[in-house]
C-alpha cells in the first residue's frame, strides 16, 4: 500500500472477497487504476477483462443468474458507468445479485466542466436496492473510517444477496495520483482496531430470516383440504425449488414457465399451455391457484388465470417480497423461500397428502400416481395429446420455433441453456418440452429487453464452469450485442449460438400494426439484410448456415458436444415462419379436440 488511494481500494477489495465476492468484471479506464489494481493483485478473485462497459455488466449479470451469489463490474468516470444502466435495471428487475463499483472524480471537480466528469450520486436512480457514495481517501485515515469502509464492503454483498436479491452501487471518488505511487504525505498504518477479522471472516456477519411455523402450518392445510390446485411457476423462480416441487407434480398439475429456470428439471411438468389454451377445452377450474416467481411469459396463461372465477383462491410465493401479480388477483401473499415452503410442508404433513386408501406408492408422504383425481387427470390427459399433436408437426416442419425445439432436444445432461427476449424465449416457452433432466435453462425476463444478451449468456457459461453452453437468440438482439463475442477468446468461454435470422422485428407479425404498410415494413420490421458469417469470423467462431433440420442438428451437435465456437445462423423469412407456425397450430387444434 503506497498511498491513499491504493490503501483504501486494497482494503474495500479484501473486504468483499472476505463477504463472498469471487469474480470481478474489469472494464479499462484511468480513474479506477487503484481498482483495477486491487482486484489485479488479490489471490482469491478471478477476473474478466472486457473493452466494453455494457456487456462488462451483463456478462457479471450472466455470473450472478448462475450462481446466485454477486460478481462485481468496475468502471472508470464518465458516461463508462451509464452503460451499466441496462444491466442494473435488468438485475433488480430480475432478482440477480449484482455489484457496481463506478470510480469518480473528486467532489471539487463536479459541476466544475472538468474532462470526463458527469454526475454519478444516484445515477441509477431508485433502481439499485442501495446507493453509497463514499468519501474521497484520506491520508491520514482514522479507525472509524477503516471500520466505515470494511463495513460498506460487507454490507454492499449481503444487500445484493438479501431476501430481494439486486444491485448495489457503490461510486468512489479518487484524487491523483490513482497509480501505486508512494505519497510522502499519507500516513498509511492501520489502527488497531480497525483491522480485518481474524480467519478471514467477513467484517459484519449476516442471517436472513426462516420460514414461519405458522406459515407452513397454515399452507399445509389449504393443501391437505383441496385437491383442486394449479401450481404455477412463472419467470425467474429459485433453481432450488425444482426437488422440493417435484412431488407435488405427481399430484397436483404444475405449470412451468420457460424462463423459470424449472422447465427442463421437472418431470410431469404442465409445458404445452401456450398452445391448449388458446383452444377449446374442457379442463376442470381450479379451486385454488398457487404460484411462484415473476409474471408467467405466455400471454395465453395469463389471460386464462385473469379470467377465472371471483371464488378461487390466489396464493403467491414470493422468496424477495416482490409484488408480482399485474392483474391484482392474489389475495394471500406468502413471503417465503418457496423450496423451504414446500419442504416444510412435506415434512409436517407426511401421508396426510394421500388422498385415498387405494394410494400406497409415495415418495415422502405424497403419491407419485393420483389416479383418483379427475382434475389432475384431465390437465396431464390434455397436456400429453398436445404433445402428441406438437411433436409429429415439428417433426416435419421447419421454421422458426422449430428451431427452438430441435435445439433444446439436442441439450446433453447439465448443458446450460439461454434463450433470448423477443420471439425465442416465446417459442421456447411454447415448444420447449420438459425433459426432466438436469439442464439450466435461463431466460431474462425481468425487463425484457434484447440488449447484453449475448453477454448475460458469456456470463452463464462463466458462472457454470465447464458445463456445455448454449444459446438461442434472434438477429436484431445478437445486432445489439455483437461486441459481447469478444469474451468468448478473452474470457475463454466456449459457446453454441444459434442466432436466428428472420431479417427483421419478427415478433411484431403478432400485432395488429402488421396490417398498416409499409409503416409496418419501415418502422416496425425494420428488415437489415445483414448476415452474420463477418460476425464470427471477426471474433473467432466458426460459423454454419444449415439450410435443413438435419444440417442443423448435425452442426448443433458437433458444437455442443465438442465445445467448439460456432455461430450457427438460421435464416428464415419471418412472414413464412408466421404462417407456418398459424397453420401447425390449427392442425394441431383439430386433432387435439376432434
Amino acid at each position: 500500500m503506497s498511498n491513499r488511494n491504493i490503501l483504501y481500494a486494497e482494503i474495500f477489495v479484501d473486504e468483499l472477497v472476505r463477504a463472498g465476492l469471487k469474480t470481478v468484471c474489469l472494464a479499462p479506464g484511468s480513474r479506477n487504476t487503484p481498482l483495477v489494481m486491487a482486484f489485479a493483485k488479490h489471490p482469491h478473485i478471478k477476473v474478466y477483462s472486457h473493452l466494453d462497459e455494457r456487456s462488462a455488466a451483463f456478462f457479471a449479470l450472466g455470473i450472478g443468474m448462475a450462481t446466485g451469489t454477486p460478481s462485481a463490474v468496475v468502471c472508470t468516470s464518465g458516461t463508462a458507468v451509464a452503460n451499466f444502466f441496462p444491466a442494473v435495471v435488468e438485475a433488480t428487475q430480475s432478482s440477480i445479485p449484482l455489484l457496481v463499483i463506478s470510480a469518480d472524480r473528486p467532489p471539487e471537480l463536479r459541476d466544475s466542466g472538468a474532462n470526463q466528469t458527469i454526475d454519478q450520486v444516484k445515477i441509477f436512480g431508485d433502481y439499485p436496492l442501495w446507493a453509497v457514495d463514499l468519501p474521497t481517501p484520506e491520508g491520514t485515515p482514522s479507525a472509524l473510517t477503516m471500520r466505515y469502509l470494511r463495513s460498506i464492503a460487507s454490507r454492499a454483498i449481503a444487500t445484493t444477496m438479501g431476501i430481494r436479491k439486486g444491485a448495489v452501487h457503490i461510486n468512489m471518488p479518487f484524487r491523483k495520483p490513482l497509480e501505486p505511487i508512494p505519497v510522502q504525505s499519507d500516513n498509511i498504518s492501520i489502527p488497531d482496531d480497525a483491522v480485518a477479522r481474524e480467519n478471514s471472516l467477513p467484517y459484519i456477519t449476516y442471517h436472513h430470516p426462516v420460514v414461519r411455523s405458522d406459515v407452513v402450518s397454515e399452507f399445509a392445510k389449504l393443501i391437505t383440504r383441496t385437491m383442486n390446485i394449479l401450481f404455477v411457476c412463472g419467470t425467474h423462480c429459485p433453481p432450488n425449488l425444482a426437488e422440493q416441487l417435484a412431488p407435488f407434480a405427481s399430484i397436483f398439475p404444475v405449470i412451468v414457465d420457460g424462463a423459470s429456470g424449472l422447465r427442463l428439471k421437472l418431470d410431469n411438468a404442465i409445458t404445452a399451455y401456450d398452445t391448449f389454451l388458446n383452444m377449446p377445452h374442457n379442463l376442470p377450474t381450479p379451486d385454488v391457484v398457487v404460484r411462484f416467481g415473476y409474471v408467467p411469459t405466455s400471454n395465453w396463461l395469463n389471460t386464462y388465470l385473469d379470467g377465472l372465477p371471483a371464488h378461487v383462491r390466489r396464493v403467491h410465493i414470493h422468496e424477495n417480497g416482490v409484488w408480482a401479480d399485474d392483474s391484482y388477483r392474489t389475495d394471500w401473499f406468502i413471503h417465503a423461500d418457496p423450496a423451504d415452503l414446500l419442504g416444510g410442508v412435506l415434512e409436517s404433513v407426511g401421508t396426510a397428502f394421500l388422498p385415498s386408501a387405494h394410494q400406497t406408492d409415495t415418495i415422502n408422504g405424497v403419491p407419485t400416481n393420483h389416479a383418483v383425481s379427475s382434475f389432475y387427470t384431465a390437465w396431464q390427459t390434455t397436456e400429453r395429446a398436445t404433445w402428441d399433436a406438437l411433436a409429429s408437426e415439428l417433426a416435419t416442419n421447419w421454421f422458426d420455433g422449430a428451431v427452438v425445439h430441435h435445439a433444446v432436444n439436442l441439450l446433453p445432461q447439465n448443458s446450460v441453456l439461454y434463450v433470448g427476449n423477443s420471439l425465442p424465449i416465446r417459442h421456447f416457452d411454447q415448444f420447449g418440452r420438459g425433459k426432466n433432466q438436469q439442464v439450466h435453462a435461463y431466460g431474462m425476463r425481468g425487463a425484457s429487453g434484447i440488449d447484453g444478451n449475448i453477454s448475460v449468456a458469456l456470463g452463464l457459461g462463466a458462472g457454470h464452469g465447464d458445463n456445455p453452453l448454449c444459446a438461442i437468440i434472434g438477429d436484431i438482439t445478437a445486432y445489439h450485442d455483437m461486441n459481447g463475442l469478444l469474451a468468448v477468446r478473452r474470457c475463454g468461454i466456449p459457446i453454441t449460438l444459434v442466432v436466428v435470422n428472420n431479417d427483421g422485428g419478427g415478433i411484431f407479425h403478432r400485432l395488429p400494426i402488421a396490417q398498416f404498410d409499409p409503416e409496418f415494413t419501415d418502422y416496425f420490421l425494420t428488415p437489415h439484410g445483414l448476415t452474420f458469417a463477418p460476425v464470427a469470423q471477426l471474433y473467432g467462431l466458426n460459423y454454419a448456415n444449415p439450410q435443413s433440420a438435419g444440417e442443423f442438428e448435425a452442426v448443433f451437435a458437433d458444437s455442443i458436444h465438442t465445445r467448439k465456437s460456432v455461430l450457427i445462423e438460421v435464416t428464415t423469412d419471418s412472414a413464412g415462419d408466421f404462417a407456418t407456425r398459424k397453420a401447425l397450430l390449427a392442425r394441431v387444434r383439430e386433432a387435439v379436440t376432434s
